[in-house]
């Protein structure tokens, strides 16, 4: 089956939930495959380091609802136990517009199936992916500021939509057993059963930061903080009920395949930038590349002395570079060949932090500056205003990635700007769940590199790492290292 585990709001420990239920099962050598739904790459990082595998994303805004069955079917039956980790509160999701198909919020002109009823807001909520995937929920209830009226929260979830399954609740933040007496007294009449309590943790604390939870490679404290957490892990839950509703089983009709059988190229080598400063990627986007027939060369722009040599191509993901951007700066003899390379050709992408890293200088959230590639005539400014939300891009011009007038769907999630907007944008952007102009943006001057704030997952795109592969390959066709 699996569980999705979900939460009532934001904020509640969904994610203390899942690892806690993640280092339990390692401890106890169970091989499980997690999951996240949404965008996030911070949280994913945390699941692969406690599970040793890689954290998949269910997205369907940003791939497809089929995708999102597939990728589940593909990755949950190589393991013994499956765990999805739910987005926000259960129910938060987004509109979904109208230039949308035939789907479950819908008709194909966007109307609703329901009459004299007003179309949910939930496609790509924790509740549309367990419907997708027919799977049970657990709701993490926050208790730390109340006690007789979790009865009320937990009867709203469970009555609000009959196609969700609600398997039971995790209590979190017990502060007493009074308090836990309480709570049970009042849930009792639900006959909703009560498959976790965790008390108040002030020695289990993960530190954050402006975009969510510090990365795993900057917390050399945390075997330790993970430990504690399967420790918590073997005594807090209901181990009898939960392990049948992990358990992995083979979907009964698995839908359509929607990998491509690919056949790689001639070999190509992709640098592929992977340190503190930067590690957002989406995993499916790293192996479409190798299923490509691409080799991944990951390197860190923070601690090599150069770049990597016989490399056709580079690829910087998200991250962190304003915190190490004294660091970054420092590293001249990187900075230098970086540009060098990108100016003569090297066919480059750079999503959000990467895009950062190209431009001439970084201003942090005190004002310092710091030089960076200098390769984009624009420098990028933190601030305190945070911009967020899924986009609708169009190409505005034939670029490294997509021709001109392609569509696709991504995400955005910074506190930074720039101080000058390309003067030939890559993508005109609008808000996924409305026409709102949300303006252009995009790098694509020099040709060979794609620079933009909006992630992309490329998992029912794959004309977009063709197509990169396909700039590299003229590198790799030409006999010579750029």
């Amino acid at each position: 089956m699996a569980l999705v585990i979900a939460g009532e709001r934001s904020g509640v420990g969904k994610t203390t939930v899942t690892l806690t239920l993640l280092a339990s099962l390692r401890r106890r050598d169970r091989l499980v495959q997690s999951f996240k739904v949404g965008p996030d790459y911070i949280d994913p990082m945390f699941h692969q380091h406690v599970t040793g595998r890689a954290c998949r994303n269910l997205d369907p805004v940003l791939t497809s609802e089929a995708y999102v069955q597939q990728c589940f079917a593909d990755h949950s039956q190589l393991s013994e136990y499956a765990l999805v980790e739910g987005v926000m509160g259960l129910f938060d999701g987004v509109k979904r517009s109208w230039e949308w198909g035939v789907g479950d919020m819908g008709d194909e002109f966007g109307r609703c199936p329901m009459p004299n009823a007003q179309c949910p807001t939930d496609f790509a909520s924790t509740a549309h992916i367990a419907r997708l995937l027919d799977l049970a929920v657990v709701l993490v209830i926050d208790c730390s500021r109340l006690s007789g009226s979790v009865a009320a929260i937990a009867h709203g979830y469970q009555s609000f939509d009959p196609r969700i399954k609600i398997a039971g609740v995790v209590l979190n933040r017990v502060g007493s057993d009074r308090h836990l007496s309480l709570l049970k007294d009042s849930l009792e009449p639900l006959q909703l059963p009560i498959l976790g309590v965790l008390r108040r943790q002030d020695n289990i604390t993960i530190p954050d930061r402006h975009l969510g939870l510090v990365p795993t490679a900057e917390l050399p404290e945390l075997n330790a903080i993970i430990d504690r957490l399967a420790d918590l892990g073997d005594t807090c839950f209901d181990w009898q009920r939960l392990l049948p509703l992990l358990k992995s089983e083979p979907l009964p009709h698995p839908p359509p395949c929607g990998q491509l059988k690919l056949h790689p190229p001639s070999s190509v080598r992709i640098a592929v930038a992977r340190d503190r400063a930067f590690n957002f990627y989406y995993q499916d986007n790293l192996d479409l590349l190798q299923q490509l027939g691409a080799e991944l060369v990951f390197w860190s722009p923070l601690e090599d002395a150069g770049i990597p040599k016989d490399v056709q191509g580079m690829y910087f993901g998200g991250g962190f570079p304003e915190v190490f951007a004294q660091q970054l700066a420092e590293n001249t003899s990187v900075r230098d060949a970086l540009k060098t390379a990108i100016l003569k050709g090297m066919p480059t992408i750079a999503e959000c932090g990467g895009l950062m890293y190209l431009c001439e200088q970084i201003i942090d959230f005190e004002s310092k500056s710091w030089s960076m590639v200098g390769v984009l005539p624009t420098s990028a400014v933190m601030g305190g205003r945070l911009t967020l939300g899924y986009r609708r891009a169009v190409a505005l011009q034939d670029n490294l990635l997509v021709k001109a007038g392609t569509t696709v769907y991504g995400h955005e999630f910074h506190r930074s700007h720039l101080t000058l907007t390309p003067t030939q944008p890559l993508f005109e952007t609008s808000r996924y769940d409305c026409e709102e102009n949300m303006g252009c943006e995009g790098w694509g001057l020099p040709a060979n590199v794609h620079a933009s704030y909006v992630h992309l997952h490329w998992g029912e795109s794959k004309e977009i790492p063709q197509q990169f592969l396909k700039e590299c390959l003229k590198v790799a066709s030409s006999g010579t290292w750029i």
